[in-house]
């Protein structure tokens, strides 16, 4: 499980080491880390060239106290300084003892830029002088190691509101923050530098997390005991959209699938092992409910959502529920049971009466605890959020489940794993995982370049997904 911590987290951590250790040695240490991951960007340290491009203050002293370890092991080294007079004056000096060079501008040869320009205290983009240098690194196409972060680039929303640095690797200290689930970031590192850190409340699954919480079958376990997934979804104009959540849950190893509406004949030409009814008075009892796929926002749907919502088991409010939802949000203010809604942007700008902005977490946030459930927004990092608790971030690295019926297969695994009884955020959080991970098999199916999926792609790969976590 992979903990994400905001600056100011990191500067409280900071704090009791920076005051016990020798002046410098923190700094030091973190630069160490930072020069070991660069070495091994670079393959060959010695005979190659470094460039640091150095702002004021700590972040541009880890800049210069990596490339002074870089220069002692055989390196060309050299440094941008953007503001002399507010340079980092004892890792400058080291620099120069070290024989590095302070030039104006990218020397000939260089095969490697360190952004050393701001930390996470910086705000804004890039100032005209930085601009300027990183352009024509750009332009040269050297790659570019980022000190913490990339400058120019929101700590905690990953943002970046005008020129900032690509890197090809972000190398942080102590912990993650949120710009390395949600900025452009590269490849990121995390260099250990001793700080005292408890665990956060915004964490992203790894697949062993997944597969610790994946509900598998004992000895003992029946179709009952593995949890029943009702689902109401899909319509004649949209019927697809319940074959699509219906597979899903039938895929996520649900011991039973009932399904309720109108497209049951469709459903189970598709699926002949999901039962099958007109509506939900007829459809037995479930252990949660999915409803809103494709299901309309006619009275049939709102009197579907309004029975799902007055049961006492979890239930998942998705697509058109929500849009119900949007204009009836009484239906969810006393309700004791899990309630999970699974918004994209226009969904939740109608829940939540504005878009969720840059600050994704905050906005997630905002609306879990005003109406006391937990919300699923969806995105290429999809936030979580329980209300007035954890937060979950899954983190895609690609956009192959952005296509249309998607969501509909998300929600069949978040239904499943309700109804297995898993807790609705972790439930939100492992569907999401597994989600991901199938629409990227999907698009690697059946060679190894990336080709354009489908929500029926998706859906087929949701077994291969799972397998490669359990």
């Amino acid at each position: 499980m992979r903990y994400f911590y905001t600056a100011d987290d990191i500067r409280a951590a900071e704090a009791p080491l920076l005051a016990s250790m020798p002046d410098g040695a923190l700094m030091r240490r973190a630069a160490h880390g930072l020069a070991t991951a660069i070495a091994r960007e670079l393959g060959t340290v010695t005979g190659k060239t470094v460039c640091a491009v150095v702002g004021s203050g700590d972040n541009g002293g880890d800049a210069l106290w990596a490339a002074t370890l870089l220069r002692r092991r055989g390196a060309g080294a050299a440094a941008v300084l953007l503001n002399p007079e507010k340079t980092h004056q004892k890792a400058l000096a080291a620099f120069r003892k070290s024989g590095g060079r302070i030039v104006e501008s990218m020397p000939p040869g260089t095969d490697l830029v360190i952004d050393g320009v701001v930390g996470i205290s910086g705000s804004g983009p890039l100032r005209p002088a930085a601009a300027e240098v990183f352009d024509a690194i750009e332009k040269a196409g050297i790659p570019v190691v980022a000190v913490d972060l990339p400058s120019g680039v929101d700590v905690q929303t990953g943002a970046a509101a005008g020129d900032h640095v690509t890197p090809a690797l972000t190398v942080t200290f102590g912990g993650l923050k949120p710009v390395h689930a949600f900025g452009d970031c590269g490849r990121v590192e995390l260099v250990d530098i001793g700080l005292n850190l408890a665990p956060s409340e915004m964490v992203a699954f790894d697949a062993a997390d997944v597969a610790a919480r994946w509900p598998v079958p004992g000895r003992s376990d029946d179709k009952y005991s593995q949890g029943v997934t009702g689902v109401m979804a899909g319509s004649a104009t949209y019927p697809g959209a319940a074959i699509l959540c219906s597979g899903a849950a039938v895929a996520t190893h649900s011991g039973m699938v009932r399904y309720a509406g109108s497209a049951a004949a469709e459903v189970v030409s598709h699926w002949p092992e999901v039962i099958a009814t007109p509506g939900p008075a007829s459809a037995g009892r479930v252990q949660a409910w999915v409803v809103g796929p494709g299901l309309g926002t006619d009275e049939t749907a709102a009197a579907a959502l309004c029975f799902a919502l007055e049961t006492d088991v979890p239930v998942l409010v998705d697509a058109d529920a929500l849009t119900i939802l949007a204009t009836h949000p009484e239906l969810i203010a006393d309700r004791r049971a899990p309630t999970v809604l699974t918004p994209h942007a226009g969904e939740y700008a109608r829940l939540a009466g504005s878009p969720p902005g840059e600050d994704r977490v905050s906005a997630t946030r905002r609306l879990a605890d005003q109406l006391g459930v937990t919300v699923l927004l969806k995105g290429n990092v999809t936030v979580i959020a329980e209300p007035e608790g954890m937060v979950y971030l899954n983190i895609a690295g690609q956009s192959w489940a952005a296509t249309a019926g998607s969501g509909d297969v998300l929600s069949g695994v978040i239904g499943a794993l309700l109804a297995a009884g898993l807790p609705p955020g972790e439930a939100a959080a492992a569907a999401a995982f597994v989600h991901a991970r199938a629409a990227d098999a999907s698009a690697r199916d059946p060679g190894p370049a990336p080709t354009p999926t489908s929500a029926s792609r998706i859906l087929a790969h949701l077994r291969t997904a799972l397998g490669s976590i359990l």
